[in-house]
């Protein structure tokens, strides 16, 4: 089956950069877009950026456009997320996601493979 393997969370003061890394594995890795959701205390689980199958689609959730990036190495079956410039706003436990079929989506609803989730703490 598939599995989602995230690491790389922490604290970190704001204006830091912390990089997270979700290793998968189960099925091949390079047909499938990869994404990374995030859910803060009392709120619901939001899309925060997702990468095509080649690398060639990217996209971002306004709130971190120009601050995070995503990345893959289909060789290494690994999908990272850069984040730069951090703010006390991106506190949440950050998740790795695929989706059941290959193409592209950013619909929350057609990921059903979820990895552990990392915590990301940005203090004031």
């Amino acid at each position: 089956q598939v599995q989602l393997v995230e690491s790389g969370g922490g604290l970190v003061q704001a204006g830091g950069s912390l990089r997270l890394s979700c290793i998968a594995s189960g099925r091949t890795f390079s047909w499938y877009t990869m994404a990374w959701f995030r859910q803060a205390p009392g709120k619901e689980r939001e899309i925060v950026t997702a990468i095509s199958s080649s690398g060639g689609i990217t996209d971002y959730a306004d709130s971190v456009k120009g601050r995070f990036t995503i990345s893959r190495d289909n060789a290494k079956n690994t999908v990272y997320l850069q984040m730069n410039s951090l703010k006390p706003e991106d506190t949440a436990v950050y998740y790795c996601a695929t989706p059941k079929s290959t193409g592209w989506t950013t619909l929350k609803g057609q990921y059903p493979y979820w990895g552990q989730g990392t915590q990301v703490t940005v203090s004031s």
